[in-house]
């Protein structure tokens, strides 16, 4: 059966997600007449940095379905080394961000295409065929988007909480630079409208996924349904496998928890899919409305990932 999946994805757990479908789908998750994949995907992290536009979600996904990424690190390319890097810091420029040599080159292209006038969409799918992605990779918009977070010390640029600050501060808000003027990508709605299956991936919610449901648009366009949808809680046994989730969840008031998740959620979409170390919370998920699928999320590699690709793909 051919099958149409769009996810919406932001991160290492959307990336790892991604990389599982594409090895579930035939081709690679290559659109066609057998259904395909589309990855739409977080912008409000793109920063810049030594003048280059940077989009770590856009590239952490494309690495990863392009096979290069570094696992261990879970961001990044493979094998990079950091000579630039090293150089910049002796001519006195602040290298707190690492770039390596390989990854800058990637920048360098999407800088000089974007100041071409390429809008991103159109500069993500020359990077995305240049690297052997079979399936497509949207940005959310195409306009300016940049997360901001609230902190005890003051408002800080998302780089610099995460990256910087290693996500140490509590964040007690959040806003969107720039969100209620920018428009969906093209090819974004007719993803989400045209989908048989619609997964959010197990990505942050709040630093991943809202900042692709805020665009005006694409929250609607979720709600109206019509293919069937799926969220993937980023939370296990009350923790999360990687990032601040947990921290963000706790520090805006909501219990660290599948459950908590799902709350979140609740409207937004058809099935929860938890952790068997949360199969407890399960009655309590499906008193909010949900369908509730009880398995194991950790995604430890490809096989772990296909495997639970092949178990979202069933629901559709």
């Amino acid at each position: 059966m051919s099958t149409s999946v769009t996810l919406l994805a932001g991160g290492v757990g959307g990336a790892r997600l991604a990389h599982g479908l594409a090895r579930a789908l035939p081709d690679g998750g290559a659109p066609g007449t057998h259904g395909g994949l589309t990855c739409v995907v977080n912008v409000g992290d793109d920063t810049e940095r030594h003048g280059l536009h940077v989009a770590p979600d856009l590239d952490t996904v494309m690495y990863t379905l392009a096979g290069l990424n570094d696992e261990e690190r879970g961001w990044g390319l493979t094998g990079e080394s950091y000579a630039t890097l090293s150089q910049l810091e002796r001519l006195g420029e602040d290298t707190w961000f690492t770039l390596g040599d390989k990854d800058l080159a990637t920048h360098v292209v999407r800088t000089a295409r974007l100041r071409e006038g390429q809008p991103l969409s159109t500069v993500t799918a020359g990077l995305t065929a240049s690297l052997g992605v079979a399936a497509r990779l949207l940005p959310v918009t195409d306009d300016a988007v940049r997360t901001r977070i609230t902190t005890p010390s003051g408002e800080l640029e998302f780089q610099e909480y995460f990256v910087r600050r290693r996500h140490a501060d509590a964040v007690l808000d959040l806003t969107f630079d720039g969100i209620d003027a920018a428009r969906p990508a093209p090819g974004v709605l007719d993803a989400l409208h045209g989908a048989d299956l619609l997964v959010v991936a197990p990505s942050n919610p709040f630093l991943s996924v809202e900042p692709v449901l805020g665009v005006p648009g694409v929250r609607e366009a979720v709600r109206a349904g019509g293919p069937r949808r799926v969220a993937v809680s980023p939370i296990v046994g009350g923790k999360a496998l990687k990032g601040p989730a947990a921290q963000v969840l706790e520090s805006l008031g909501h219990d660290v928890s599948a459950l908590g998740v799902a709350r979140l959620y609740t409207g937004l979409v058809d099935v929860m899919v938890i952790d068997t170390a949360d199969a407890d919370l399960a009655g309590a998920i499906e008193d909010l409305g949900f369908e509730v699928l009880v398995t194991d999320t950790v995604m430890g590699g490809p096989a772990g990932r296909e495997r639970l690709a092949r178990e979202l793909l069933a629901l559709a």
